[in-house]
């Protein structure tokens, strides 16, 4: 990995990278979605084919549910019992995470609550390019079904046997061989073969995330969730296990960003060879290891003040801080997710501790937080006003509407006196 000083100059050129518009993608989805939008299953069926080989029809479209029953009998028995723990895990969280429903007495005669109620139909997107992320469904499709999600259905173009299987465990029943921004076109707008949905959700390439924005002024979308980052701020800690946690990241897709900030010259260097040595021991087939070369980043700050103000500013997916104390923890505000003491490998996150690895990209961080039950249920208020509530509260209603000139609305309540 390269090792720069961390300068305003080469912060402000990471972030124009980071800011440049995906022209390309945004281009490629664009004609996409149009045309699924247009043509429905004919398009849908015809960009599955260009783009992964797939000879879809109506009747091929969905796995069959025999097809997923007999997944669960194909896997090794101890990843099944890895796909239970962690979904154990997954559902404690989200558990915890529901909203409940309230009333409260706000004064005499008024009294205003809040209701919640879960989304009808949604969509899991499960990347299925080089790899098939079955715990990708775990993390979508278990907080949809803690919400009380009445039909969750997924896209995954080539699914594995583990996938299949997990969503066996999960009791998920609705498969699509599709994937790419014309599988989001599909749920976005429905086709002659796909539901239109309520919500998407599910990290995806740059195409996927290009096309998710494009639909969401049509159909509701978690958040961007495009290649993943990495932001780790080491004061110190084992650099074996920071190099093992920066590869671990760099390994999903060829657009992921690994950044490592610390105030350490001596350090950077001892995880950069570090780097570079377990990188030999890994698959050269992979792609993802050229981001290593593109986008990765060491940098070494003036002062670990410095460091952290470049990482609140980055907000990345992913912040680890193999030494967190509490001071340290409460200056670095802005992350989807972050990963405290040295202990705290990445992928524990991605799979297993329960908290959902459906994170904000890009900068994202700085607006919201990982996916979660919420992102699946409406929390909508309630108010019953009794005549005496209506009696105290019509004076104040009344001075406010017509202070805003909307006489109307004054006397809607004073009508009823």
């Amino acid at each position: 990995m390269r090792i720069l000083k961390l300068t305003p100059a080469a912060a402000e050129n990471f972030f124009a990278r980071r800011a440049s518009h995906d022209a390309s993608a945004d281009r490629i989805a664009d004609r996409i979605v149009a045309d699924v939008r247009q043509k429905g299953d004919a398009a849908l069926f015809r960009w599955a084919k260009q783009l992964d080989g797939l000879r879809l029809t109506p009747n091929t479209l969905w796995i069959p549910r025999a097809e997923i029953r007999a997944a669960r009998n194909s896997v090794p028995r101890d990843l099944i019992q890895a796909i239970n723990h962690a979904a154990k895990n997954i559902r404690r969280v989200a558990q915890a995470q529901l909203p409940r429903p309230w009333t409260i007495t706000v004064e005499p005669g008024v009294r205003v609550g809040q209701r919640v109620t879960p989304l009808e139909t949604i969509a899991c997107y499960i990347p299925g390019g080089r790899f098939s992320l079955f715990s990708t469904l775990l993390m979508t499709a278990i907080p949809a079904q803690v919400a009380g999600v009445n039909r969750i259905v997924v896209a995954c173009p080539k699914p594995s046997s583990a996938l299949l299987a997990a969503a066996e465990i999960l009791g998920v029943t609705e498969i699509a061989r599709i994937g790419g921004a014309q599988a989001i076109a599909a749920f976005a707008y429905g086709t002659q073969s796909i539901p239109r949905v309520d919500k998407i959700c599910g990290p995806g390439n740059r195409y996927v995330t290009a096309a998710k924005r494009l639909v969401s002024n049509d159909c509701a979308i978690d958040m961007p969730a495009g290649p993943t980052e990495v932001l780790i701020l080491a004061t110190g800690g084992n650099p074996r296990f920071i190099a093992a946690d920066i590869l671990a990241q760099a390994e999903h897709d060829p657009d992921a960003v690994a950044l490592l900030v610390t105030a350490s010259p001596r350090l950077a260097k001892q995880i950069s060879a570090e780097v570079d040595k377990q990188l030999k021991k890994l698959p050269e087939s992979n792609p993802a290891w050229k981001s290593l070369v593109q986008a990765s980043l060491i940098l070494v700050a003036p002062s670990l003040d410095a460091a952290i103000r470049f990482s609140n500013r980055v907000a990345p997916e992913h912040l680890s801080i193999p030494q967190a104390n509490k001071s340290l923890v409460q200056k670095l505000s802005e992350a989807g997710s972050v990963f405290l003491g040295s202990w705290s490998a990445q992928p524990i996150g991605d799979y297993a501790s329960g908290t959902n690895h459906v994170l904000p990209t890009s900068g994202w961080a700085r607006t919201r937080g990982g996916l979660s039950v919420l992102d699946f249920v409406k929390c909508s208020s309630t108010q019953e006003i009794s005549r005496a509530g209506l009696k105290r509260l019509a004076p104040v209603v009344s001075a406010m509407a017509r202070a805003e000139g909307l006489e109307a609305h004054a006397r809607a309540v004073e009508v009823r006196k």
